[in-house]
C-alpha cells in the first residue's frame, strides 16, 4: 500500500467482479512497472451488494493471465469511508457515476473526484460497458480500454 503522503484512486463498477478489479489490476501493474506503486493506494469495489465476498469473474481472470497480470481481489461495496480517503474514485458508467454521486452527498467530508474511467481514453471511449453477460471478447475490449484509460490517468498523475 501507499504511504500517507502518496495518492489514491479506486475503481468501481456495478458488482466488483468484471470491470473494476480488471482496471485496478491493470492500474496496478502499470504503477509497478513505472516503479510508482508504492507512491499508491490502489482498490476496486462496487455500487451493489450483489457480488460481495466473491473473486473476479473468471473469464477476467483468464485474461489477466493470458496478459501476466496479476489480480487478486474479494468483491467488495463502496463504503463512506471511501469518500473521505481515496483522492480519485473512477466508475465504468453513468450508471455507477449516479450512484457513487448520491452516495457521495451522504459524506459530510468527500474529498473523491468522481468521474468516468473513460474520460481518460485516447480513443473517447467514455463508457466501459459491463461484459458480464457478454462473451470472451467482451472482457478483452474491457482490458483493452483499461490500458489506454490507466496509462493516460497514470501519467497525469504520476
Amino acid at each position: 500500500m501507499a504511504a500517507a503522503s502518496g495518492k489514491s484512486v479506486l475503481f468501481v463498477c456495478l458488482g466488483n467482479i468484471c470491470r473494476s478489479p480488471i482496471a485496478e489490476a491493470v492500474f496496478r501493474h502499470m504503477a509497478t512497472e513505472r516503479g510508482e506503486a508504492e507512491k499508491w493506494r490502489i482498490d476496486s469495489a462496487a455500487t451493489s451488494t450483489y457480488e460481495i465476498g466473491n473473486p473476479p469473474d473468471y473469464r477476467g481472470q483468464a485474461c489477466m493471465r493470458r496478459r501476466g497480470v496479476p489480480m487478486q481481489h474479494v468483491a467488495r461495496q463502496v463504503t463512506k469511508e471511501d469518500f473521505m480517503t481515496f483522492d480519485y474514485i473512477l466508475c465504468m458508467d453513468e450508471s455507477n457515476l449516479r450512484d457513487l454521486k448520491r452516495k457521495a452527498n451522504t459524506v459530510k467530508n468527500s474529498k473523491a473526484k468522481i468521474e468516468l474511467l473513460g474520460s481518460y481514453d485516447p480513443e473517447q471511449q467514455l463508457i466501459i460497458n459491463d461484459p458480464y453477460y457478454g462473451s470472451e471478447q467482451d472482457f478483452e475490449t474491457v482490458y483493452e480500454q483499461c490500458i489506454r484509460c490507466c496509462k493516460t490517468f497514470l501519467e497525469r498523475n504520476s
